[in-house]
């Protein structure tokens, strides 16, 4: 009976073990991110000027990129001139292939980008960077000035760690002040969930910049198109003082 007992208590702290195990193996990649010891696997949607520079910048660091389009046949020269952590995907490719992603699409499109593949981004950490603007993205632009951008992304994107970044400046800022001396160009962040926002701080800092902490996605209002946050091509110390930060 004692022998019996034993084999069973092995079998349950092997059992337990195993579950230990597998749960490192989930979210070991996300931790060494944050940690800054690891590079990451980043799905991009939306290729074009922002996803482009953005996308670069990350390559540089060490990171593999693969960024999509409806016609990723069009995005083979840009991943040419980039490198071997370059890949052209489509965007249920990009989807699949990163343990983080970046969204930079005209607002418009996000109900349907969402719509067909958020349960593929079911509990990944997605970095939004799209603005919506009234005259090209119709009525979605009412809704997000009415309950702001961060609250409205998450909404169409249900399940997805969803963290506002990069959406504040022009990609040609990007590109021109990335990794520049001290003190670096300040990008407001902000999200709901704490580890998706140091993962996303984290990556800001790969590419060149100095993360502000805004707040949860209903403070993302606070540096969407037209607020005082939004096109401060400023230091952290000088956005914290625009949006009365700590």
């Amino acid at each position: 009976m004692t022998r019996n007992g034993n084999v069973d208590t092995d079998r349950r702290v092997l059992l337990g073990m195993g579950g230990v195990l597998m749960l490192g193996a989930v979210f070991q990649p996300a931790i060494l991110c944050a940690q800054g010891a690891s590079h990451s696997r980043i799905g991009i949607i939306g290729s074009g000027h922002i996803g482009g520079t953005i996308g670069g910048l990350w390559i540089k660091k060490g990171h593999a990129v693969a960024f999509s389009s409806r016609h990723p046949e069009e995005l083979k020269p840009m991943v040419a001139e980039l490198g071997g952590l370059a890949r052209a995907s489509t965007v249920e490719e990009a989807v699949a292939f990163g343990d983080v992603l970046f969204i930079a699409v005209p607002y418009g499109a996000v109900p349907q980008i969402g719509k067909d593949y958020s349960a593929g981004m079911k509990g990944k950490i997605m970095l939004d960077a799209c603005n919506a603007v009234q005259t090209r993205d119709g009525t979605i632009a009412d809704e997000v000035e009415q309950n702001g951008i961060g609250v409205t992304s998450q909404k169409y994107f249900p399940g997805v760690r969803v963290v506002r970044a990069f959406n504040t400046m022009s990609y040609t800022i990007f590109a021109r002040e990335a990794n520049r001396p001290d003190p670096r160009l300040a990008v407001p962040i902000a999200g709901d969930d704490q580890q998706a926002v140091e993962i996303a701080a984290g990556l800001v800092r790969d590419a060149g910049f100095d993360p502000v902490i805004v707040g949860n996605l209903a403070d993302a209002r606070r540096f969407q198109r037209g607020q005082a946050g939004y096109g401060q091509p400023v230091s952290a110390a000088e956005l914290k003082q625009k949006l009365s930060l700590p």
